[in-house]
């Protein structure tokens, strides 16, 4: 293997790294909104206060995950009170 192919591979290899970064920061922000906007609860006429402070996610009954909209859950999360 030459020099230059080696540089080449690395240039390529870089490449693909930092797009594959720029692309999980493009995508974690369009779809976790689009996310958190499709699962909000319908407006009501008396709306919570602004100081509460937001749900944390937390396991069910059940075993499920709830105030969590994405896929990935944090482990060790509490259970839900």
């Amino acid at each position: 293997m030459r020099l230059s192919d080696l540089a080449k591979g690395s240039s390529v290899l870089l490449g693909v790294i930092v797009a594959g970064y720029l692309s999980t920061a493009y995508v974690d922000q369009r779809f976790a909104t689009q996310l958190r906007t499709a699962n909000a609860p319908a407006p009501t006429s008396s709306p919570t206060p602004a100081n509460s402070p937001a749900p944390t996610a937390c396991v069910g009954e059940d075993g499920s995950w709830k105030n969590w909209p994405w896929p990935n859950v944090p482990t060790l999360s509490p259970k839900c009170k």
